[in-house]
């Protein structure tokens, strides 16, 4: 029972970073009905931000709350200006094009990413500074939590929680349920849709850059190709949970988390990976549309 528990806290853990990343994937696809899977590699682009902006902050020299918080806060703020540009030069001019031509330039974006990473950042390996000194807590039963985990858990659903009350209880989150349901129909009503879609690629980019310096924190060596697997699983997450539907991507990436720890610790670690390719083909199998999505016919 005792390992049983830690495998779930530890799949608890793990799923909130798949439901930040998620999180980014349903919200793009539900304002434009783009899979953008460069999203993946701007959660790689948050690690970096995140070394850099440890070394300004001389963070992992002298670890403390404030400068952990500047680090993220820093490259939230990076990775969601780099969303920003990446929508206005890359997505902007084939929003109107064939949907293939969007996908394609999604696959170009992504490949000009790591291949930029390894060009600016190098391929070898690097190592995250320690910004917050390890420390275990016992929860009982010989459960253990780790500080850092506890940070990846409170920042991550804090960060759920806050993006749920902008979505429903303010202006530009009305706006943005607007322009997901019609374009042109909340255009008429004096929405600016380029502003609504973009500030959607800054917000789901600043969470990629927070999942990205979370796993940093407990998974110290980041490289440019880590986005890769993490981005794939948090797209099946997204479309578990119904993608489009922002609590289904939450409920997706912890369902998607806590699978893989389990998979990891009671079958084997070779098939940590593929339970994610696993669960897609089932839930398309059985419930194309995900947990809390709903099928659309659409016109031809």
């Amino acid at each position: 029972m005792t390992e049983f528990l830690q495998q779930l806290v530890n799949g608890v853990t793990w799923g909130s970073v798949y439901a930040l990343i998620a999180l980014g994937y349903t919200m793009v696809y539900g304002i434009l009905r783009l899979i953008n899977f460069a999203h993946g590699d701007v959660y790689m682009l948050g690690a970096f931000m995140g070394l850099y902006a440890s070394r300004w902050f001389h963070a992992g020299e002298d670890p403390s709350p404030i400068k952990a918080l500047l680090v993220l806060l820093t490259s939230m703020i990076l990775c969601a200006l780099i969303g920003m540009v990446i929508e206005r030069l890359a997505y902007k001019p084939v929003r109107k094009s064939p949907r293939l031509s969007a996908l394609i330039t999604a696959i170009g974006v992504s490949l000009l990413l790591e291949n930029g990473g390894v060009l600016i950042f190098g391929a070898s390996p690097r190592f995250f500074p320690q910004i917050v000194a390890q420390k275990n807590i016992e929860l009982g039963m010989g459960v253990v939590l780790s500080n850092q985990q506890l940070i990846v858990l409170v920042v991550s659903f804090g960060l759920m929680l806050a993006l749920r009350w902008l979505v429903l209880f303010t202006k530009v989150g009305k706006a943005m349920q607007a322009v997901s349901h019609n374009h042109m129909a909340a255009s008429l009503m004096g929405i600016s849709v380029d502003r609504i879609i973009t500030f959607t690629f800054m917000i789901g980019s600043a969470l990629a850059a927070a999942a990205g310096v979370l796993v940093a924190l407990q998974s110290p060596k980041i490289e440019p190709y880590m986005g890769i697997l993490p981005g794939l699983k948090a797209f099946v997450a997204a479309v578990l949970g119904g993608i489009g539907n922002i609590p289904g991507a939450v409920v997706g990436g912890l369902v998607m988390g806590i699978a893989e720890v389990l998979v990891t610790g009671y079958i084997s670690p070779s098939y940590r990976d593929a339970i994610a390719f696993v669960m897609l083909i089932v839930i398309l199998l059985v419930k194309p549309a995900g947990l809390f999505g709903k099928a659309v016919t659409e016109k031809v």
